[in-house]
């Protein structure tokens, strides 16, 4: 299944330097872990925003869930979800 996912980032003020910069590069290794897989399929940077627009490309809600749920910014995360399904007007075969 695919997914649209955009991910707003809001790490707080307060939060040591150093623990924000070792959260951000466990999320950037697993980022690309999951880019690698194939299940994180595109990421798009929001210009201006902390923000990103992703396509997933997972077995199903659960393991989307488990992913998203697996980010170590996630605790500084709104996610907000739209599950995707291939139109009959796409000429690409790889939509689905």
């Amino acid at each position: 299944m695919l997914f649209h996912v955009r991910m707003d980032v809001n790490i707080p003020d307060n939060l040591p330097a150093a623990e924000a910069t070792e959260i951000i590069a466990r999320e950037k290794a697993y980022a690309l872990e999951l880019q690698r897989s194939g299940k994180w399929r595109h990421i798009w940077r929001i210009a201006g925003q902390y923000a990103n627009y992703s396509i997933f490309d997972v077995k199903d809600n659960t393991e989307l869930h488990e992913i998203l749920s697996g980010l170590p910014l996630f605790r500084f995360m709104d996610i907000e979800v739209t599950p995707l399904v291939r139109h009959p007007s796409s000429v690409r075969e790889d939509d689905s």
